[in-house]
């Protein structure tokens, strides 16, 4: 790990459980009669304490229903909560806002019994409303959600109908595979307080980073207390929170969750190994084995939980791009398009080294879209070929390439292939997967710049300005089941980062992919579904829209105070459990 100058310590640190901490966050509400209380099975707990978590990027938004990037969802899941939740250590779904459901004999209908007597976290009364208002806005294409993919089968959005105060029905337009397991990724809005805002059209501007706390209700664990740009975002206890432990105690136990935003991975990791932050995930495996030496003498565990279901790859930008615009992009465009020229960048690629050099060799190289990680939906048919640089070079002549006296790659015109590769300066794996992909396309003649810009500073340019070459990024998700992906796959959904915004198939074989996806969304047998999810992997391998690199390994950490620490392969892989996670202090730990 490479040394860091050490900066002011920010005004928050671990807490242990000491007595005389001073919390200003609210104790929670006494449990009301009438209050239908999910009971954990979790360790009971000790109440008090903060929970920091040092994070690499800031969010950039509050907003469930349009946020996408890692960050933003982190800290929005503890403010919010679904109808089903998606356990994700069992990967089985469980009761939430939602006490029972059932489906009906011809699969069309879904209907969910809401639990009584939940309120939002500013005391307001949880009803049906709140649940047929959430849905019209994720289902509003104005809003542009990333979820409202996931919720339109057979190209018809879902429908949402309150029976009564804590009944709603679902209807769908044709069986829906998996269908409670959507309802995880849907965060329930306050209706009373989003109403506005939203017939407004508003909303966007309704749930920013700067939106006052007093002003932002959710039904999760925790609310938003503070946002200091660049430094800090704060969290409190929900004190009317739906969930209890098995003493009876109202959940959650942490008094706060602090977010400090600590730039990068290597102050990431200090901050963890000097007992500053209390947990740490998404950290390079390649610091691996030397926190792992030191971790008893500095009291903290860490665990290797196996590959993930994160996916890293390498895009061009294959947009759409305004004639006055990005001229230079538009040039290079007809390579990106080319096939044959993404072929030969994959076969140059060297995924093993990848896994060595920039994950520590904790991780897996890939070549589609589901990791080995995902072992009920992983298509293992898929071939994996192995690097080659004659073969590349060989579907580059193909291609019209060519070559100068000095090596140079040159496309038709003669003019040199160079080109600018972009990504998140915080995250340090993915900044060197693009150094080693820059020195592998070297031998093919290529010159390749990478450009490391702020996390926002790239979501900005690959979802707005479109103003990139190509970009290195990874997507992850809350899910196994293959409908979490829809977003990014069908071809028109919102975080479809080829050919974006496009109306209907650009290519007849995203035409096909939309057809395949179609299909297994209503596809209720697992066999059956799963042969045609296998044919939609092997199309996207197939025709390279991204250029998968490889999967890292779960890596967490937690000190030794955090106790009911449960770290799961499913994002998010150390706060899913944020309500049931405590800090010990010495002797027996129990609430009070």
């Amino acid at each position: 790990m490479r040394k860091l100058a050490i900066f002011s310590l920010l005004a928050f640190r671990a807490i242990s459980g000491i007595d005389s901490y001073a919390s200003s966050a609210p104790a929670p509400e006494r449990i009301q009669r009438g209050e239908e209380l999910q009971v954990s099975s979790a360790e009971v707990g000790r109440y008090g304490g903060t929970l920091v978590v040092g994070q690499r990027a800031e969010p950039k938004t509050l907003n469930p229903v349009t946020a996408t990037d890692g960050p933003s969802r982190e800290v929005i899941g503890r403010m919010m909560a679904d109808l089903v939740h998606i356990n994700r250590v069992t990967q089985q779904t469980e009761p939430a806002l939602a006490s029972s459901w059932k489906l009906s004999t011809d699969g069309r209908s879904f209907t969910v019994k809401l639990r009584q007597g939940v309120r939002f976290s500013d005391g307001y009364p949880f009803s049906a409303d709140d649940v047929v208002f959430s849905f019209r806005v994720y289902l509003d294409e104005k809003v542009h959600s990333p979820n409202r993919d996931l919720l339109t089968i057979g190209g018809k959005p879902i429908s949402a109908v309150k029976i009564d105060d804590h009944t709603v029905r679902f209807d769908m337009s044709q069986p829906y595979a998996a269908a409670e397991r959507i309802f995880d990724s849907v965060a329930i809005l306050p209706q009373h307080l989003l109403l506005k805002s939203y017939e407004q059209g508003s909303f966007a501007q309704a749930l920013t980073l700067n939106t006052a706390p007093d002003t932002i209700a959710g039904l999760g664990p925790f609310r938003l207390k503070q946002y200091l740009p660049g430094q800090r975002l704060v969290l409190e206890r929900n004190p009317f929170y739906w969930k209890a432990d098995r003493d009876g105690h109202r959940l959650p136990y942490l008094d706060e969750i602090a977010f400090l935003f600590v730039g990068n991975e290597d102050a990431q990791i200090l901050r963890f190994q000097s007992g500053e932050t209390s947990v740490i995930s998404r950290f390079s495996p390649d610091n691996y084995p030397a926190m792992a030496r030191e971790q008893q003498n500095r009291g903290y565990d860490l665990v290797d939980l196996g590959p993930s279901l994160e996916y890293n790859f390498l895009f061009f930008n294959l947009n759409e791009l305004p004639p006055d615009k990005f001229q230079q992009i538009s040039r290079e465009q007809p390579w990106f398009r080319d096939l044959r020229f993404r072929q030969a960048i994959s076969l140059a690629i060297d995924r093993r080294s990848i896994v060595k050099l920039a994950f520590g060799g904790r991780g897996v190289p890939i070549w589609g879209n589901v990791t080995p990680g995902n072992k009920l939906w992983i298509n293992r048919e898929l071939p994996h070929p192995e690097r080659s640089i004659p073969q590349a070079k060989d579907l580059l002549r193909s291609a019209g390439f060519s070559w100068d006296e000095k090596g140079k790659l040159l496309d038709l015109e003669r003019k040199p292939v160079e080109f600018t590769i972009i990504t998140s300066s915080s995250n340090a794996q993915r900044v060197k997967m693009a150094t080693l992909i820059a020195d592998d396309l070297a031998q093919l003649g290529m010159s390749v710049h990478v450009v490391p810009l702020e996390f926002r500073a790239v979501m900005d340019r690959v979802f707005q300005s479109n103003d990139y070459d190509a970009c290195v990024l990874g997507l992850g998700g809350g899910d196994a089941d293959p409908n979490g992906d829809m977003n990014v796959w069908m071809s028109n959904g919102s975080t479809h980062l080829w050919n974006m915004h496009e109306t209907k198939p650009a290519t007849p074989w995203e035409a096909e992919l939309d057809a395949l996806l179609n299909r297994q969304l209503v596809t209720l047998e697992y066999k059956k579904r799963k042969r045609i999810y296998d044919e939609a992997q092997a199309l996207i391998a197939n025709n390279l829209p991204f250029i998968f690199l490889a999967s890292p390994n779960v890596l967490v950490g937690a000190t030794k105070q955090v106790a009911n620490f449960r770290p799961a392969p499913l994002e998010p892989y150390v706060l899913w459990n944020a309500d049931e996670l405590y800090l010990r202090q010495q002797g027996v730990a129990t609430a009070k």
